[in-house]
């Protein structure tokens, strides 16, 4: 008979992590024990980590919810060789978080345990998956120092937040990256989170293609189908989707708005959007209308970063920078056999994992 219990760690980052909504120093990740009352020593971990001001299941309520869903789960009496459908049956598309944790602990403890979802190069430690390398909103010596750290490190692409400085400090940053290396040596990305106003994005948007840039995410906030299926019909960068995707959850929905806007890319968040098999849902629905996708971590730990990582180790195109780099943010982050070397994140299956402690509130 299978068991769920939960522990939670709160992270703490090594920097005020700034985001659209706010400067971020913590973050609490929930972490899901599932047991298996006939195989002693035998653990499936999953996480969920809603996101503020982003995952619709960052309430108050949270931990209520997962006391409700082990007490569900228990009742249940699931046998070991369960399948994950009646499980995630359990918690409603409205808790993506929740979702995810639960689905992933499934899928470690049916795969034994060892936090190897698939089996796959990666997985297995015989390749590595490529990452852009993330560089913080702050201020402009801030951004810089990040900069040049990234790519002493030896990216190959770097992904910018942008829309927190004024912006044409955040077009000389552009243009100092390009000083050092051209289009065919650094892939550039950024992340404008909503930032622009629809009527300012297209004059925005033609002086950030003098720099070459591989996409920019969510140039306007999410929710103004019209308004950003103009923007991707006359963008100079090719247009990717990220917040857009949140809380849109019934698969009809979902492809009317891939239909209506057309974007080139559409960015995957398993934390956010309801797990890996809610990302494989929106990718098959993308790749039907000719758009492309990558995935990307939400400053889960490193349970939940591996998670994503093992999916993007699975289905990923090759040699395509995924948004996988999140694990280095925390001073306490929980130990795990994840590297970062010259710009690929590698796993070691023999490594060793610090895991939670089950009924442990840290």
């Amino acid at each position: 008979m299978l068991e769920l219990q939960y522990s939670r760690r709160t992270l703490r980052f090594n920097f005020p992590a700034r985001t659209s909504r706010g400067a971020l120093t913590e973050h609490a990740a929930w972490y899901l024990h599932l047991t298996d009352t006939t195989r002693p020593g035998l653990l499936g971990l999953g996480e969920a980590a809603p996101l503020a001001g982003l995952s619709p299941d960052f309430r108050p309520d949270f931990e209520a919810r997962l006391q409700a869903l082990c007490a569900a789960f228990n009742q249940q009496r699931f046998s070991p060789d369960t399948d994950l459908e009646p499980v995630l049956a359990l918690v409603e598309p409205e808790w993506p978080a929740l979702r995810f944790g639960l689905e992933t602990a499934l899928l470690d403890l049916h795969h034994g345990g060892r936090r190897q979802l698939f089996s796959n190069p990666f997985s297995r430690g015989e390749a590595g998956v490529p990452i852009n390398g993330l560089v913080w909103m702050g201020d402009a010596a801030f951004m810089r120092s990040q900069i040049r750290k990234k790519l002493t490190e030896g990216y190959s692409c770097l992904k910018l937040k942008i829309g927190s400085l004024d912006f044409a400090t955040e077009l000389q940053l552009l243009a100092e990256i390009r000083a050092e290396a051209g289009p065919d040596e650094l892939t550039l990305r950024v992340d404008a989170n909503g930032a622009f106003a629809p009527a300012e994005a297209p004059s925005k948007l033609e002086q950030l293609a003098r720099y070459a840039l591989h996409s920019i995410e969510q140039p306007i906030a999410a929710g103004q189908w019209a308004a950003m299926a103009e923007v991707c019909r006359h963008s100079p960068v090719p247009v990717a989707l990220d917040e857009e995707l949140i809380g849109v959850t019934d698969p009809a929905r979902q492809a009317e708005m891939l239909h209506e806007i057309r974007p080139a890319y559409i960015i995957l968040k398993p934390t956010l959007v309801g797990g890996l098999a809610a990302s494989l849902a929106w990718w098959q629905l993308a790749e039907e209308q000719g758009i492309s996708w990558w995935l990307t971590s939400a400053l889960e730990s490193n349970i939940g970063l591996n998670a994503v990582s093992q999916l993007a180790g699975e289905y990923a195109l090759p040699g395509f920078p995924q948004g996988l780099g999140t694990g280095q943010l925390y001073h306490n982050n929980l130990a795990a056999p994840l590297h970062i070397r010259a710009g690929e994140l590698t796993f070691d299956p023999a490594g060793s994992w610090e895991l939670p402690q089950a009924g442990l509130l840290d």
